[in-house]
């Protein structure tokens, strides 16, 4: 039976991202006896964390040197708790620090790593499930090396429900960060030029425009302007993170007029992104493949668009409402804006 390592870096108040209580259930799900490896600036929160879901052993790689992400400090951390735990098997979250560090740790270690995991079992041995070629080819396999190194991606897996409160037993990991890795150094933060936050990973709703929002409206008239007033004002009183396709983002290189808060870092599909939100809410967009593969992880599919035999229609939503998009959103935020 493999000895699972939860591996994980910590917040900057100390505390776990939500992305390390799904990998927890997903080292859970592996069938061995489950360890978690911290790193950062602070630990002490995320360890009481981990105590009250149940985690006996906890490691701690605590400095100040791992206050900011960076390779060489976060790949040494990482690669002194994995010797530590004694574990044949790591699970980690597929964030950007530890995705950027994660192949170096397996490296390190002598064993091996696949990405982008979804599901994993101990039946007749542990075997994983992950997607392959952005996400449309699924794949189930199993590896003899160890140790083996498995990022999860967050979303895939419910989030480990804390218990009563415990007293956390950590035990302190040394490790070497000497100046020769640390001469990476964050020297500020830059905004996004939009000024406004359009994505957000945590959100419940995936909201997604079309390129019809730019289109000629019934008055035969493009009105771009007031098309990004109502997105942005359903953003903010929804909650909800921004999705394109990249017909939308690509109008820029066409001489046409866009959405200006708009970016590729929005596009959802089949060279976009594959988020994970509980629904998703389609307007102006005609539902084609492309556009769909992005959805494959929305588990609520609702769409808007005035044409009743758009590929929306065709199974791929699970309801489509055939109506302007324009009224239907101004109408929209504000209900929500009276509610709130």
């Amino acid at each position: 039976m493999d000895t699972v390592l939860l591996l994980s870096c910590t917040e900057p108040d100390g505390s776990l991202p939500r992305a390390a209580l799904e990998a927890l259930s997903a080292a859970r799900a592996a069938g061995g006896p489950v360890v978690a490896g911290l790193l950062g600036q602070r630990t002490g929160p995320a360890a009481a964390q981990l105590a009250a879901a149940g985690v006996a052993r906890v490691l701690s790689a605590e400095a100040e040197a791992l206050a900011e992400p960076r390779y060489g400090t976060d790949a040494a951390a990482a690669t002194a708790l994995a010797r530590a735990s004694g574990a044949t098997v790591v699970v980690a979250p597929a964030l950007s620090r530890l995705a950027r560090v994660a192949a170096g740790v397996a490296q390190r270690l002598g064993g091996r790593i696949d990405t982008h995991v979804t599901q994993l079992s101990a039946e007749g041995g542990l075997q994983v499930t992950r997607w392959y070629y952005r996400q449309r080819i699924e794949a189930r396999l199993s590896r003899a090396e160890r140790p083996w190194v498995l990022l999860v991606d967050p979303g895939a897996f419910p989030a480990a429900s804390p218990g009563a409160a415990v007293p956390a037993q950590v035990e302190q990991v040394p490790v070497e960060l000497g100046p020769e890795l640390q001469r990476t150094r964050v020297t500020g933060l830059r905004a996004p030029t939009s000024g406004e936050q359009t994505i957000r990973p945590d959100a419940r709703l995936l909201f997604v425009a079309g390129a019809g929002w730019t289109k000629k409206q019934a008055d035969g008239q493009a009105h771009p302007e007031r098309a990004g007033e109502l997105i942005l004002g359903f953003l903010r009183a929804s909650g909800a993170s921004l999705g394109t396709s990249k017909s939308l983002t690509d109008q820029a290189g066409e001489g046409q007029k866009v959405l200006e808060f708009m970016s590729h870092l929005n596009q959802v599909g089949q060279t976009g992104s594959t988020p994970r939100h509980p629904r998703g809410l389609s307007t102006c967009c005609h539902g084609e493949e492309p556009h769909v593969v992005g959805w494959r992880f929305i588990r609520e599919r609702r769409a808007v668009n005035l044409d009743p035999g758009c590929g929306w229609a065709r199974g791929k939503a699970d309801v489509l409402y055939v109506a302007d998009a324009f009224q239907v959103v101004e109408r929209l935020s504000a209900l929500l804006s009276a509610k709130s």
